[in-house]
């Protein structure tokens, strides 16, 4: 049984990252991560004419890169997961139209990349597929104008707000690989705890990311430090805290290896984004460009990837109701800190068949050691 707890699964034949790409504008490039990401944008319409069609440019331009890097043709595609912040996921379905993929839209709001990687994860370990893009966009011009206010009337932005990304970050997961590999995933609940302010979206998601983390923690009986890095998705200054704080209630630290994307991205003084980096592009170019490389090179050898949204809608919120906040927790081994087992030759036919599903009965030998 692959299922532990009642929200986590853990792969017998963990799917690997095999390659990563992203697409930035111009702040993103001049922050800290700036010269990690594949290419970056001086033209936030990225030379179309409004910001709805830069956002699928935006993709389109990702899975090209993807594509190339992990010198894979389009017809290897078995399936893509994509989503990002606009009505209908539009942002995904032109930017992706014209490769053929099937297709898969999804919305968890900003951890669309979390909900995208755990469900290609699973098909990958289930046998029903070798190649399986996740990605996720945001774009700040045509969010802040959906979710906010528009930006021709110069709002003034209070503290506890964040700055949207504007990027594209695309994750290709293949059954075959060098690693890194996705070992578990744990899915998130709905979490809602009555907030209803718009600009204060941390607080809003913080308790769904401390709920997913938790259960994590529980399901697999791991000890505190058994992560390197927690990496949060958009939480900010505020929602990092209160996160935190919540975790602790609970009786688990994680002050020591926690870190949010949204707090990576930016600098928050020089750039002046306030609570920090916010929306789908937020934790999938972070992802791509910065830890997928950690990973890489060893220097992280474990980490538990948990990207973080908000579940609200305009209609919702101008008739009353609160922001729900859903977290999905991926966890992620380097080649050094994953030993992974061999598919025999049976498997190897019965997935060539299609006829059967899993890789194997040999459970995963999850190394559970402190170091």
């Amino acid at each position: 049984m692959k299922r532990y707890g009642s929200t986590s699964v853990k792969f017998n034949h963990p799917p690997t990252i095999s390659a990563t790409a992203s697409v930035v504008g111009q702040k993103e490039g001049e922050g800290p991560l700036g010269s990690l990401f594949d290419k970056v944008s001086m033209d936030i319409f990225f030379g179309k004419e409004t910001w709805e069609q830069a956002e699928s440019e935006m993709v389109r331009q990702t899975l090209e890169i993807l594509l190339e890097k992990a010198k894979i043709k389009k017809e290897d595609i078995h399936y893509i997961f994509a989503g990002d912040l606009l009505n209908q996921i539009s942002g995904s379905i032109y930017g992706v139209r014209d490769f053929g993929f099937p297709f898969f839209g999804i919305f968890g709001a900003c951890s669309a990349i979390g909900e995208g990687m755990s469900l290609g994860a699973m098909l990958i370990d289930g046998g029903f597929a070798e190649n399986i893009i996740a990605t996720a966009s945001s774009h700040f011009c045509s969010t802040e104008k959906t979710f906010r206010l528009p930006l021709e009337l110069g709002t003034q932005r209070p503290p506890t707000s964040a700055w949207t990304v504007t990027g594209d970050g695309a994750v290709m997961l293949s059954r075959e690989g060098a690693g890194p590999y996705v070992t578990a995933v744990t899915t998130g609940t709905i979490v809602d705890m009555g907030i209803t302010d718009a600009n204060s979206m941390g607080a809003a998601m913080a308790p769904a990311a401390a709920e997913v983390i938790y259960s994590h923690f529980k399901d697999f009986n791991l000890p505190a430090d058994h992560y390197n890095v927690i990496a949060t998705g958009d939480l900010g200054a505020i929602g990092s805290q209160l996160l935190r704080k919540l975790l602790i209630d609970k009786g688990l630290d994680i002050s020591e290896v926690h870190t949010d994307c949204g707090l990576l991205i930016y600098d928050r003084v020089t750039q002046e984004v306030d609570s920090g980096g916010s929306g789908c592009g937020c934790s999938a170019t972070t992802f791509a460009a910065f830890f997928h490389k950690k990973l890489l090179d060893g220097s992280i050898e474990r980490m538990l990837f948990v990207p973080t949204g908000a579940l609200h809608s305009t209609t919702a919120i101008q008739q009353g109701e609160s922001i729900p906040g859903i977290a999905h927790a991926v966890a992620i081994e380097s080649a050094q800190g994953c030993a992974r087992p061999q598919r025999s030759e049976e498997v190897e036919a019965g997935f060539a068949q299609r006829n059967g599903g899993a890789w194997g009965s040999a459970p995963f030998n999850y190394e559970r050691s402190k170091t």
